[in-house]
């Protein structure tokens, strides 16, 4: 996994680039009508219910836009909200928090949507070994805030990226000549390169499971699209020997019961692909 520094970079990179693209030359809308020396206040009202997430984030944005805009919260990341709550105030020139007003928005109504279906993963796997796991199927260029609210919601991030972690699929294995052969190039290419990443390998029947097990060094065995029955065949295939993950199409109706196949890890990208966002609003007062 990336380190924080990175992750940090990633925000700030972020926020610079959707200021960037928001406001251009100036928010003439603002600098319009309000004078420049107007001070004035918000509040992230809640419109729905689930999960919030995205303070600290709007926290940072605000901080970007004018160090003067301070924020005092009233309902943290991770917490339950329903309508009619209010999240935080935010206190400022009114020009900034105007500047401001629609990144926070976007960011939080999304970063809570994902926050939410999280959580209803979270609370279905309650009480097996099971943790749920994002993907890269992520929105491009916002991947840090995306996988953010997944931990907001009490998910674990998978890899980052392309960089972070190797991970052998379907594609790979068949243009490297087999499974054994892509795992042998992998752990020669690290050495070669004397990098230090885990190695993930996809199985797509029982039959991969087995060819995998014959190669040292495999962190995490990907069983994909398998039934409920192969997947507990699968795991006491593994047994310790490695972790396991189960991944391709699983739905809330259908985590359960791969979980309780005793898989470590269940992988769904639909945390971060299939959400509706939460809705928010941010009202002078």
């Amino acid at each position: 996994m990336i380190s924080e520094a990175q992750f940090n970079k990633e925000i700030d990179l972020i926020i610079a680039n959707a200021v960037r693209e928001d406001v251009g030359d100036g928010d003439h809308s603002s600098l319009a009508c309000i004078p420049e020396d107007a001070m004035g206040q918000a509040k992230l009202l809640v419109k729905d219910e689930g999960i919030i997430a995205g303070v600290e984030f709007a926290r940072m944005v605000f901080k970007h836009v004018d160090k003067r805009l301070k924020m005092k919260t009233f309902i943290n990341d991770g917490r339950s909200v329903k309508y009619g709550d209010v999240v935080f105030y935010v206190q400022g020139p009114s020009q900034a928090i105007l500047k401001a007003e629609r990144l926070v928005l976007n960011a939080m109504q999304r970063m809570s949507a994902i926050a939410t279906k999280t959580k209803t993963f979270v609370d279905v796997l309650e009480g097996t070994q099971t943790q749920i796991l994002d993907t890269r199927k992520t929105t491009p260029g916002i991947r840090a805030l995306e996988k953010w609210a997944v931990k907001i919601g009490g998910g674990v991030n998978h890899r980052f990226a392309l960089y972070d972690m190797i991970m052998l699929k379907d594609n790979h294995i068949d243009f490297a000549g087999g499974i054994t052969k892509a795992i042998s190039k992998t752990k020669q290419y690290l050495l070669d390169h004397e990098k230090d990443l885990k190695i993930i390998v996809e199985a797509r029947d029982l039959d991969e499971i087995k060819e995998i097990l014959k190669s040292d060094g495999v962190y995490r065995i990907l069983i994909d699209n398998f039934n409920f029955e192969d997947t507990k065949k699968a795991v006491q295939l593994i047994g310790n020997k490695c972790q396991t993950e189960s991944s391709g199409g699983i739905t809330l109706k259908t985590a359960r019961q791969y979980a309780d196949c005793g898989v470590d890890y269940i992988s769904s990208g639909a945390l971060t692909h299939s959400v509706y966002n939460m809705d928010l609003s941010l009202k002078a007062v």
